[in-house]
């Protein structure tokens, strides 16, 4: 068996299951590929197999960090993330080897009697993105296979077991596949047959799973005001994208009293809107309002305030028609390396691009919901979660059980140009929404925007680097999903189970 050729394309299947290639079902032949490559293999063997097939996925994966600050930020996080894949790699070599089922059996395990065990397969990649997700410096879990599926019949899985559900699924029919394959090949047909046939059911059965959408509505406007150029410097003329996102609320204001659309309940703008800190200059101020005034309806944008000196802070603010700044939400995981330098001194030996962070970022105390009423009557209890928030389970869940009914993402990708870090993150907006059943509000400066209602629909998506006005109903939801109310259950039965197996494992070679 080719192992390392195994590994190479499998990271490469696993990169194309995500936007915008989006080919979701190759997130499992990819996760087939891995577990076919461990079979057998020495754990050492088995750890460099899941580094190869990490790096073959995640290196183009993420190209999108390095645009525009250079190869090693971009690498660097690739390797990070490819050591987690190691680890899994690392797992499945352990508990792949031959005759493992067989609690007491003392002959030493070979490649000719090595089992593919798909639970075990399911297993680890759950256990692997919990860790990847929560170390270090808070984690980063871009690149979970669950935000490959938002277009699949696995993504209903999040409303009963959240993202890790969905990653579990996707798990068990690689799992499956791999199993089966080596039945038919091994001359077991009838096992390697039902295999496969369980591989598909594992696919198609969520396609059973309920994802309610009625509700009462309201009626919601998006505001994408663009940038004058993309970069890092996107934001060199700060005045100009506010005015940018002022004016396109100004022509949706007129539009409203031309009778061609209806008045909206909330408008939203993308974070970065306002990078002058409107509570401390009157100007920025002063325009800001009378975008509200014209509008005529809460308005809630992102701004960056000058506080806690001498950091910064990655701000919701909630503006009312005649009342100004009534709340604001502060960003509560700044991104490391991008909105604060952890051990800077340090860091600053393999890269002064770690200055391009002048001023730290602080981070939030907790959850916020902005409540506001409706011209119907109604409440639109709005969360919101800035940018790479978004894809941290616990942030999501913890705003929706603070009583949001709907959720706004706000965020900036104009800091990545025309690459793909716009649509995955779009993506991963879609599996939120089947997760805690709520319509998600996903407004860029520059794109992908889009309105999202609880199924995961997307509707008017706007294009990259372009001006755009979103509007239209979305429903308002309060019922909790099963996600919500399991909370972080799953991993934690997910880690516990793989860590039984590990230990077993450990105990039957001892007592060999």
């Amino acid at each position: 068996m080719h192992r390392f050729p195994l590994a190479v394309v499998s990271g490469l299947a696993l990169w194309l299951a995500f936007p915008s290639y989006d080919l979701w079902v190759l997130a499992p032949i990819g996760v087939a590929l891995l577990a076919l490559a461990t079979r057998g293999a020495s754990p050492w063997q088995g750890a460099l197999l899941g580094l190869v097939s990490g790096l073959s996925c995640f290196l183009p994966l993420l190209s999108w960090s390095g645009i525009y600050v250079g190869a090693l930020p971009w690498v660097a996080l690739a390797v990070l993330e490819s050591l987690y894949i190691a680890l899994l790699g690392l797992a499945c070599a352990l508990l792949q080897r031959g005759g493992f089922h067989r609690r007491f059996q003392r002959d030493v395990p070979t490649r000719a009697n090595a089992d593919v065990r798909p639970m075990v397969v399911a297993l680890a990649w759950v256990a692997q993105e919990t860790l990847r997700g929560n170390t270090p410096f808070g984690g980063f879990p871009w690149g979970r296979l669950a935000f490959s599926q938002a277009d699949s019949p696995l993504s209903a899985l999040a409303a009963l077991g959240g993202a890790p559900a969905v990653t579990f699924g996707v798990g068990l029919a690689g799992g499956l596949l791999a199993a089966g394959i080596t039945g038919l090949i091994g001359g077991a047909r009838i096992a390697g047959g039902a295999s496969l046939v369980s591989a598909v059911a594992v696919v198609l059965l969520p396609l059973l799973v309920p994802i309610p959408t009625d509700g009462p509505t309201a009626r919601f406007m998006a505001v994408q005001g663009n940038v004058p150029r993309p970069g890092l410097d996107f934001n060199a003329e700060r005045r100009a994208v506010l005015d940018d996102h002022v004016k396109a609320t100004l022509r949706a204001a007129a539009a409203v009293r031309a009778g061609e659309q209806p008045s909206p309940d909330l408008v939203v703008w993308p974070e970065n809107a306002s990078d002058i800190d409107p509570l401390r200059n009157a100007d920025a101020a002063g325009v800001i309002t009378t975008a509200v005034d014209a509008i005529n309806a809460p308005l809630i944008l992102g701004a960056l305030l000058e506080e806690p000196r001498p950091k910064v802070s990655n701000a919701s603010l909630l503006y009312l028609p005649g009342r100004g700044v009534t709340a604001r939400y502060i960003k509560q995981h700044p991104v490391p390396f991008a909105e604060y330098i952890p051990y800077r001194s340090f860091f600053r030996r393999f890269s002064d691009k770690v200055d391009l962070v002048s001023s730290d970022f602080a981070a939030g105390p907790g959850p916020v919901v902005f409540r506001v009423s409706t011209r119907g009557g109604g409440t639109i209890a709005a969360g919101p979660i800035i940018c790479f928030e978004v894809a941290y389970d616990g942030l999501m869940r913890d705003t929706v059980n603070k009583g949001a009914n709907v959720l706004l993402v706000q965020t900036n990708n104009a800091t990545f140009g025309f690459t793909d870090e716009s649509v995955q993150q779009l993506a991963i907006s879609r599996i939120r929404a089947i997760e805690h059943g709520r319509s998600i509000v996903h407004v860029s400066t520059v794109g992908v925007s889009a309105l999202i209602t609880p199924d995961g629909t997307v509707h008017q998506r706007s294009t990259l680097f372009t001006a755009a006005v979103l509007a239209a109903d979305l429903p308002l939801r309060t019922d909790l999903t099963i996600a919500d109310r399991v909370g972080a259950w799953p991993e934690y039965l997910a880690i516990a189970s793989l860590a039984m197996l590990l230990v077993l494992l450990g105990l039957r070679r001892r007592r060999r």
